[in-house]
């Protein structure tokens, strides 16, 4: 078909002898997106745009809020020698740091330079301490399977030609090598040591020192990266009092810092244990694995917060502040340096889903929905509330290709719609990479310190493959700001519906494959009264500021009048308040715990009541609220309540227990109790107490309570989730023991001080 020429110039028109001219592709009709200034609002943490080993230049330009010192290699740091292991990462060799000066250690060591590093360019730094027991022996370079010593082997160090990567040369493993080649054993007493050097050279963490600490680098490898040192799989109850020790070491020499754990390698990490992860890799149990049985198949994750709550609760200290768990996405070449052909592509923009995305089912060996995010959330809120969620490691790849910055852009808005409070990119790019760009879009992208606002609002595209779309309010100048990555690899034309947003000129900014050296300022963007209409072009992020305009709403509401307690129980206080005013109207109120100089939100309310719950029995609480408006304003908070829950109550009516063998062997039982609440009243937390009748008897590791022996007494408390039991309610725990002689069954038991049938 012909084109007229009719609408061209007449002069033009003849001198092209009346041929068409080819037209410009029209852009195609992308999703409808639309944006709420006014719902879905929650703070963003600026520790989601974090990375691991960015250098300077890199985090001044970025304003890069949180740096980690991680990986395998910080397992077995030891810094008086300033020297790593690399494990088997590279032939499990001792490599010392070489731009130390060694009769300066351990000032000026590598990890001294790295904090430093950190606070010239305003970044907070996460440090990981070693957990596993074993460092670097010295400052000299050593190796943990020499050839001369173990024989001949797979794979050998080009470099150096004694080290061998601890496989003979049929591939199997060597084993009974000697961890002292390498290796020296360290305890708790090592963490205690570092931290008392760190302050003197930086201060504690309140006073601009390491405010984060690693509880070591995924443990549940440690089986396989450090075979070495330790050949058998981390189980249950070892990580459990490993991190008992170390985080106690942390919060006993520092204790304005925060401790993360435990550091797993992935979602298998929440599931199982390493020593699971070890003996199924090798059996193929994974439909019944040995450890999680012998911890009434309660998965890793949950069991792990729950030991933790139980420590807080029996000792008054937090030693856990957020659960850590990484991620590398599992599809077929996504976490590739290299882009891949056009399906990898594809793929790796689409498994950002995994993330968030309750029907999307992951396309790897996995084959499940994820929702990573939002399985961790439920994981904390419901086993140990008011514990923060982070990802200390991740990467989708393709760092040098738009593919891979368009994949992290999608990434990075979806860490702070789905409230994510720490994500640490591994490792770093370089400053000229596409996936650098990413982070400059939503961290500096004018070049002049130009963000992403610091709060999430409700932003919604009807299809998030082909257009993703991410929205905040900016705190300092209350510009609502959009960044919208276009993943289809077509031009698209959306309409962006915008809600509690005036009319003005929105400020357009774009990184994309037509420049892939830096963001640039595109043409300004109108904006109506109800949206806009416009083109983004194929494989680009768009980033949007619309400035609030002369007649914004930027007026906080008053401030709302002190909380008055009503029902208080044992692990709840229901609050309310004299309600605040608003020129314009308020809109909902947060409700805050006080923690130390801070506060620790717990959740919101639109009108002015609400429970706190999760708390624990016969504590203090002060709680405070803020409101907020539709603009976004937040007030200042109204003054304190100060206010103590109820000690475990004793039932009224009666308790039945019944105690089990259900299984023996010479010297070693397992013992099965259930707990049955016969009174006609609840109860909220509960303690259950036995002799054993003959010595020698003795409880070893227990589930769904927490329990303790002194002489012939045990103890057994509720934990979290099974502490409530309603009128005729039962809760099931049990525990592995020990016995010489005989096994006899208890006679009696007691429930909160009360005789039990």
């Amino acid at each position: 078909m012909r084109i007229t020429t009719a609408l061209l110039p007449a002069a033009l028109a003849v001198a092209l002898g009346g041929l068409a001219l080819p037209q410009p592709a029209r852009a195609a009709t992308g999703p409808a997106l639309a944006v709420d200034a006014t719902a879905g609002r929650h703070p963003i943490s600026p520790y989601v745009y974090g990375m691991n080993f960015a250098d300077a230049a890199l985090a001044r330009d970025i304003r890069l809020p949180v740096n980690r010192y991680g990986g395998n290699a910080t397992t077995r740091y030891n810094f008086r020698a300033d020297t790593t292991n690399r494990a088997a990462d590279w032939y499990f060799e001792n490599i010392p740091n070489d731009n130390a000066d060694p009769e300066s250690l351990p000032k000026g060591s590598e990890s001294d330079r790295f904090i430093a590093g950190d606070k010239a360019t305003g970044a907070e730094t996460v440090l990981t301490l070693p957990m596993l027991g074993w460092i670097a022996k010295e400052r000299a370079r050593a190796c943990a399977f020499s050839v001369a010593k173990y024989g001949p082997q797979e794979s050998t160090d080009p470099w150096a030609p004694d080290c061998g990567n601890g496989k003979k040369p049929d591939g199997t493993n060597i084993t009974g090598n000697d961890p002292r080649d390498t290796s020296v054993a360290v305890g708790p007493e090592y963490v205690t040591d570092w931290i008392t050097h760190l302050k003197t050279e930086f201060g504690a963490a309140g006073d601009g020192g390491v405010r984060f600490y690693n509880l070591d680098n995924e443990p549940d490898l440690w089986h396989s990266t450090h075979r070495d040192v330790r050949s058998a799989g981390l189980g249950y109850d070892e990580l459990r009092d490993r991190t008992y020790e170390y985080a106690a070491a942390v919060k006993a020499a520092d204790p304005g810092a925060k401790v993360l754990g435990p550091v797993g390698w992935g979602l298998n990490s929440i599931t199982y244990s390493g020593l699971d992860q070890d003996t199924c890799s090798r059996t193929g149990c994974w439909s019944n694995p040995p450890d999680k049985a012998a911890h009434g198949g309660q998965d890793l994750g949950p069991w792990y917060l729950d030991q933790m709550r139980a420590y807080e609760q029996q000792h008054g200290t937090r030693l856990l502040d957020y659960f850590d768990i990484h991620l590398y996405p599992q599809q077929s070449g996504v976490f590739s340096q290299e882009p891949g052909n056009d399906t990898t592509k594809a793929l790796r923009l689409r498994s950002t889903r995994q993330l968030w995305d309750p029907t999307y089912v992951d396309e790897s060996w996995i084959n499940q929905p994820v929702r990573f995010i939002p399985r961790m959330r439920d994981l904390v809120d419901q086993h140990y509330p008011g514990t923060k969620i982070a990802m200390t490691e991740y990467s989708w790849g393709a760092y040098g290709d738009i593919n891979g910055a368009l994949a992290q852009a999608d990434l990075l808005g979806i860490f702070g719609r789905e409230g994510l409070d720490m994500a640490n990119l591994w490792t770093a790019p370089t400053t000229d990479q596409p996936v650098a760009h990413a982070f400059r879009i939503f961290r500096n992208y004018d070049g002049d310190g130009g963000a992403f606002g610091e709060t999430s609002v409700r932003a919604t595209s009807a299809d998030q493959d082909k257009l993703a779309v991410y929205a905040a309010e900016r705190s300092a100048d209350k510009a609502l700001t959009l960044v919208v990555v276009n993943k289809s690899g077509d031009e698209l034309t959306a309409p962006v519906a915008l809600t509690g947003v005036g009319a003005g000129t929105a400020e357009v900014y774009r990184y994309s494959g037509a420049n892939l050296a830096g963001v640039v300022r595109a043409a300004d963007q109108p904006v109506g009264a109800t949206g806009f209409t416009a083109t983004f072009p194929a494989n680009s992020i768009t980033h949007l500021v619309l400035p609030r305009g002369d007649d914004a709403d930027t007026e906080a509401p008053t401030a709302p009048g002190r909380p008055v307690a009503g029902a208080i129980t044992t692990d709840s206080v229901a609050l309310s308040w004299a309600p605040a005013t608003d020129r314009v109207g308020v809109t909902g109120y947060d409700v805050h715990r006080v923690e130390g100089t801070g506060t620790e939100k717990l959740g919101s309310a639109t009108g002015t009541s609400f429970t706190a719950t999760g708390l624990t029995a016969d504590t203090a609480y002060t709680f405070v609220v803020t409101a907020r408006d539709a603009a976004g304003n937040v007030s200042a908070a109204s003054p304190g309540l100060t206010v103590r829950t109820a000690p475990v109550s004793t039932p009224t009516g009666g308790c039945q227990v019944s105690y089990a063998v259900s299984s023996s062997w010479p010297g070693g039982f397992t013992a099965q109790l259930t707990i049955t609440n016969t009174g006609a009243a609840a109860l909220d937390g509960w303690q259950l107490d036995f002799d054993f009748p003959a010595a020698g008897q003795q409880v070893g590791h227990g589930w769904s309570a927490t329990w303790k022996q002194t002489g012939a007494s045990v103890t057994a408390e509720s934990l979290s989730w099974n502490g409530r039991l309603a009128p005729g309610a039962s809760a099931a725990i049990g525990f592995n023991g020990t016995w010489t002689g005989s096994n006899p069954v208890p006679a009696a038991f007691t429930l909160n001080g009360q005789r039990c049938a």
